[in-house]
C-alpha cells in the first residue's frame, strides 16, 4: 500500500471540498506542477485511498424523506451472508458489523413508509434473521461522506 505523504494529504483535502477540481487548479493552489498532481492522484486511486468520485446529493429534494437505522441480530455463521444480501438493496447506503446487543447496523433511505415496511419484511423472510430494531431519523444535524479534517 502506498504511504500517504504531505502532498497526498493536501490533494485529498482539496478533493474532499471539490472533487471536480482539475489537476491544474490543484497544482496552482499547492505550488506544484500538474504532472506531479496527476501522478499523486493516480497513485492514490491505484492504492484505493481514493475509492471513487461522486456528488453530495440532497436526498430529501429527490423525495427520500425517511432515513432509517436498522439494528439486526443474525444467527451465528450467517452474518456476512445476510449483510451482503441486504447491501444489494438500492435504498441501503451503509452496512456495518457492530458490537453490543445487535450484530449489524443498516442505514437506508426511503421515499415513504411502505418502502421501509417492504424492506423490513424482506429482511425478516430470512430464517437466519433473529430480530430487527428500527429507528427513524427525525432531524439530520450533520451528515457527510468525507471529512477533510481527518486527513
Amino acid at each position: 500500500m502506498k504511504d500517504v505523504d504531505e502532498i497526498d494529504k493536501e490533494i485529498l483535502r482539496i478533493l474532499c471540498q471539490d472533487g471536480r477540481k482539475t489537476f491544474n487548479a490543484i497544482a496552482t493552489e499547492l505550488g506544484k506542477s500538474p504532472v506531479t498532481i496527476k501522478k499523486h492522484v493516480e497513485e492514490l486511486e491505484k492504492s484505493k485511498v481514493i475509492k471513487e468520485y461522486g456528488a453530495n446529493l440532497d436526498y430529501e429534494k429527490l423525495g427520500y424523506n425517511i432515513i432509517a437505522v436498522i439494528e439486526l441480530t443474525v444467527s451465528k455463521g450467517k452474518m456476512l451472508e445476510i449483510e451482503n444480501q441486504i447491501a444489494k438493496n438500492p435504498n441501503v447506503f451503509a452496512v456495518y458489523d457492530i458490537t453490543g446487543t445487535f450484530d449489524a447496523l443498516i442505514l437506508a433511505r426511503f421515499k415513504d413508509r411502505s418502502e421501509l415496511s417492504a424492506m423490513i419484511k424482506e429482511i425478516h423472510k430470512s430464517p437466519e434473521v433473529e430480530r430487527t430494531n428500527t429507528h427513524l431519523i427525525l432531524n439530520v444535524i450533520k451528515e457527510q461522506s468525507t471529512s477533510k479534517e481527518l486527513i
